[in-house]
C-alpha cells in the first residue's frame, strides 16, 4: 500500500511544485514522508496497527485539505481513500474517518458557497455516493474481519476444550526460546489426566470428553492471564508460564494437582493429574526443553500418579506428592 501510495501521489506533487500551487505540494510530500516513516516503524518494531491508523489520519487529512483547495479536481481522491482506509485500519475506524472528513468538506462548502462545489447539488450528490460506499465497504471488511477472526480462533484453538492447539503451541514455545536472550525466564509443565483411557472405556467418550472440557476450566480458572495451555494430545497438555523459576514452577504444580483432585469429577470419582515440569535453560532448544519436562512426567506416573515432577538445573527433579 505504501508503495502504491508513494508511486500515485510523487508526480502530483512535482506537479504542483511546478505549477507553484504550494499548499498541495507540501501536503502531498508530507503525505509521502508519512509513508517512509510509518514504513520504516512498522519494519522496525513489525507492528502495522499503529502506522496504518497514523497513515489512515494523515492521508485523509491530506485529502481533505486537496479537495477543498483543488475542488471537482481534488474530491475524486475520495474515493480511493475510502478503500485504503478500510484496508489499513478497522472497520469502525475506517467509518468513522471517512464520515470525519466528508462532514469537514461539507461544512467547509456550507460556510464558503460555491468553493468546493458549483452547486448544492452536486455536493448532495457527492455526499451520497461517498457515504453510500463507505457503508457498503464497511459491511464487507466488517464480515471479511469477522470470518478472519473465526479462521484464526479455528486454527489456534482445540474445538472441544478451547484450549490452544498443538501448532499454537510449537510457535509459543520457540517464542520463548528466542525470548531467553532478554534474560526472560519460561517454564513448562507438562500434565496427563491419570486413568483416562478407563473414563473412556467404561463411560463413553461423551463423558470423557466433558472430562477434559471441565479439566481445562479448572486450569485456566487458576493460572495467571499471561500462561498459556494447550491441547497437544487426546488427555495430554501443556501449560507455558512466562516469568516463572524453579521455585514458582513447583508451587504452580502443586497448586493445579490439587486443584484437579478436588474439582475434576468423573461418574467414577475424583479424577487426579501427573504433572512433569521444567524450566528453560539457556542455549537449549524447544524439543530438548519440551523433552525434558515431558522425562518429568513419566518419572511421576511411575511414582504413582497424582504427583508432579520438577527438573532441576543439575537435571535432579524434585519430589513431591
Amino acid at each position: 500500500m505504501s508503495f502504491f501510495g508513494v508511486l500515485s501521489i510523487t508526480p502530483y506533487a512535482l506537479y504542483r511544485y511546478y505549477t507553484a500551487d504550494l499548499t498541495v505540494a507540501i501536503a502531498d510530500s508530507f503525505a509521502i514522508i508519512s509513508i517512509l516513516v510509518a514504513v520504516i516503524y512498522a519494519w522496525r518494531t513489525n507492528n502495522t496497527v499503529k502506522p496504518g491508523l497514523y497513515l489512515a489520519i494523515i492521508f485523509s487529512t491530506v485529502a481533505t485539505i486537496v479537495t477543498l483547495k483543488l475542488g471537482i479536481n481534488g474530491y475524486f481522491w475520495i474515493y480511493p481513500l475510502i478503500l485504503f482506509n478500510f484496508f489499513m485500519v478497522s472497520p469502525l475506524r475506517a467509518l468513522t474517518i471517512m464520515v470525519t472528513v466528508l462532514a469537514s468538506v461539507v461544512i467547509y462548502h456550507t460556510l464558503h458557497p460555491n468553493t468546493v462545489f458549483p452547486n448544492h447539488y452536486q455536493m448532495v450528490s457527492f455526499l451520497v455516493t461517498c457515504l453510500l460506499s463507505s457503508f457498503l465497504t464497511f459491511i464487507f471488511a466488517f464480515r471479511t474481519q469477522h470470518q478472519r477472526e473465526r479462521l484464526e480462533n479455528l486454527a489456534s484453538h482445540d474445538p472441544l476444550t478451547g484450549a490452544y492447539n498443538r501448532r499454537i503451541m510449537a510457535i509459543e514455545l520457540n517464542k520463548a526460546v528466542r525470548d531467553t536472550r532478554s534474560m526472560r525466564i519460561y517454564s513448562l509443565l507438562i500434565m496427563d489426566l491419570d486413568h483416562f483411557k478407563n473414563i473412556n472405556d467404561t463411560f463413553g467418550h461423551l463423558t470423557g470428553d466433558q472430562v477434559l472440557v471441565d479439566f481445562v476450566r479448572i486450569i485456566q480458572a487458576s493460572i495467571r492471564e499471561n500462561d498459556q495451555l494447550f491441547r497437544y494430545g487426546g488427555e495430554e497438555f501443556a501449560l507455558l508460564l512466562p516469568d516463572t523459576n524453579h521455585d514458582g514452577l513447583e508451587v504452580v504444580a502443586a497448586m493445579l494437582k490439587k486443584q484437579v483432585s478436588s474439582k475434576l469429577y468423573s461418574p467414577a470419582g475424583s479424577v487426579s493429574v501427573s504433572i512433569g515440569g521444567a524450566v528453560l535453560n539457556s542455549k537449549e532448544s524447544y524439543p530438548d526443553w519440551f523433552k525434558r519436562a515431558d522425562d518429568q512426567l513419566y518419572i511421576a506416573k511411575q511414582a504413582g500418579r497424582n504427583c508432579y515432577r520438577i527438573a532441576a538445573p543439575d537435571n535432579l527433579s524434585y519430589q513431591a506428592a
